[in-house]
């Protein structure tokens, strides 16, 4: 028995969270969103700011860049020059804002695909264009197609990428080859990388993610990342993350794009949460990888078992499961649907990740076990009882 109770069933029901706005006899396993309580230490601090009674505007201090740059010095063995961090209220919005202020209108941004859904929205909404870079699925494993991934960088259009490391929704570590190798292929071809690392620390216990920048001078020079501790320590409603740009022009222009677009003003929770989780909750951090790596491994039997025509993709990152649903179903979204409306559980389908996602479910199982467990069961019934 470990230091914290991740067993807990906590209500979230009523309390305006996105994840359990459905039905009341609905079980959400969609939306990235722990459903376990943040680590006491982040609790306290809050609880303190709380206590102040005052919520005005706030400085960053200079702890706030300390936490960043020995988390990621400790932890990812990447030394990181604190003068070159920028505070953002989010990953999302620092990737749009990256987009107006580093790309032109009607030029093109390169993703991964199948990829998390909401770069689509970043790239769309403002104007330019998608270039999907699909990644090759050989029932096991996925990689890049090279051949495809440089042809793509040749066009002149195509002036920024934006890497998911590690990758969402298929879970994948890349290594240190890989990321060099994108490095030096994205330089020649004059396009500029922002490396969405969210889900860093949501590896497999033992295992570690390598952030982009750390791999070479060429990816540090052309590289744009975004980090924060909302995804692996589930305080995403706090709305506080950071850019990192060592490069002295990209990092005046991310310092610009932020702050024009109001995105660079900490609230009054933000630095508590960032400084409680980086500095006082690695080992809550530490057993709640462990839970969810039990989870993992206790629905990929389960599901084995149970439904033999679907296949469990776990990879060593993120607390998703990706489903292969191809030999059960191409129809995913039709599938989800069906499972929504009679068996009350709600999944992603994987058509919404981009080319490559059609046949797959994202399942979040970052939940206490009994609420898998009967998600599980749920899913079981769907599939013997569904048709197309």
């Amino acid at each position: 028995m470990g230091k914290y109770n991740f067993d807990e069933l906590v209500e979230r029901r009523g309390s305006g969270c996105s994840k359990w706005s459905g039905p009341q006899d609905e079980i959400p396993m969609w939306i990235a969103d722990m459903d376990f309580a943040a680590a006491p230490a982040i609790q306290a601090a809050l609880q303190k700011c709380v206590d102040r009674r005052v919520f005005g505007y706030f400085d960053l201090p200079d702890e706030w860049a300390d936490a960043y740059v020995n988390w990621w010095d400790r932890r990812h063995h990447f030394k990181m020059n604190r003068e070159r961090l920028i505070f953002t209220t989010g990953i999302v919005p620092a990737i749009s804002s990256a987009v107006r202020k580093l790309t032109y209108p009607a030029e093109k941004v390169l993703v991964q695909t199948p990829c998390y859904n909401i770069f689509f929205n970043s790239i769309y909404n403002n104007g330019r264009y998608i270039v999907e870079n699909k990644l090759k699925y050989d029932g096991n494993d996925y990689t890049i197609d090279w051949e495809l991934f440089e042809e793509q960088l040749a066009d002149p259009q195509v002036t920024m990428m934006i890497l998911c490391n590690p990758h969402n929704p298929v879970g994948r570590i890349w290594d240190r080859q890989t990321l060099t190798r994108i490095g030096e292929l994205c330089k020649q071809h004059h396009v500029i990388v922002f490396s969405d690392e969210i889900h860093c620390d949501l590896t497999a216990p033992g295992q570690e993610y390598i952030p982009f920048a750390s791999v070479s001078d060429t990816c540090r020079e052309i590289s744009v990342t975004g980090i924060a501790p909302t995804k692996c320590f589930n305080i995403a409603g706090i709305n506080t993350a950071a850019v990192y740009a060592e490069n002295e022009l990209l990092h005046h222009k991310m310092w610009r794009a932020l702050n024009t677009d109001e995105v660079a003003e900490p609230n009054a929770f933000a630095v508590a949460a960032t400084l409680a989780a980086f500095n006082e909750s690695e080992d809550w951090l530490e057993e709640l990888r462990a839970y969810i790596w039990d989870n993992k491994a206790w629905l990929t039997e389960k599901i084995k078992a149970e439904c033999p025509q679907i296949r469990m993709h776990s990879e060593p990152a993120t607390y998703l499961m990706w489903l292969d649903c191809s030999a059960f179903t191409k129809d995913t979204k039709s599938f989800c649907k069906f499972l929504r409306s009679e068996y009350k559980l709600r999944l992603a389908a994987g058509e919404a990740y981009g080319l490559g996602g059609a046949g797959f479910i994202r399942w979040n199982l970052a939940a206490p076990r009994e609420r898998l467990e009967e998600a599980a069961e749920r899913f079981i019934r769907a599939v013997r009882n569904y048709s197309e």
